[in-house]
C-alpha cells in the first residue's frame, strides 16, 4: 500500500479515505501479482504493463474504471448492483455498499482478456 500512501493522505474526508483504502487494500491482498501505481494522479493496478483497473475520488462517489470493455461486459450487473455508470466508469456512492464480488469479476475479466495485451490500454 506504500504506492498509495501519499494519495490517500490527500483525501480530506476520512470516511472517503477509509473506503478508498479498504478497496485498494483488498485488491492488493487478493491480487498480489498486480502492480499498484499512481498515474494521472489516480490509483490503479496494472499487470505486465497493461491497465487492469483504476479509481478516482469525487465528492459523491468513488469512480471505478475497468476500461470500456469491462463496463460493456458487466453493464447489467453494474445496474443490478445499484451503481450508476458511464461508458468509462462506475460510480460507487459513498453512502452505498461495495460489491466486492463484482469488483473481483471485473478484475478477473481484465486480467484474462488482457493476458496477451502488449499495450497499456486496449486498442
Amino acid at each position: 500500500m506504500d504506492a498509495f500512501a501519499e494519495y490517500l493522505s490527500r483525501i480530506e474526508n476520512l470516511g472517503h479515505r477509509d473506503r478508498t483504502e479498504e478497496i485498494l487494500e483488498w485488491i492488493t491482498k487478493k491480487y498480489p501479482q498486480l502492480e499498484p501505481k499512481i498515474a494521472w494522479n489516480q490509483p490503479m493496478f496494472t499487470d505486465h504493463g497493461t491497465f487492469i483497473i483504476g479509481f478516482s475520488v469525487s465528492k459523491h462517489h468513488l469512480a471505478v474504471a475497468p476500461e470500456k470493455a469491462g463496463i460493456n461486459h458487466f453493464s447489467d450487473e453494474i445496474t443490478k448492483a445499484g451503481y450508476d455508470h458511464t461508458k468509462e466508469l462506475v460510480r460507487i456512492r459513498w453512502d452505498g455498499s461495495v460489491d466486492f464480488s463484482l469488483l473481483e469479476r471485473m478484475i478477473e475479466f481484465n486480467i484474462t482478456e488482457k493476458a496477451d495485451c502488449s499495450t497499456f490500454w486496449r486498442r
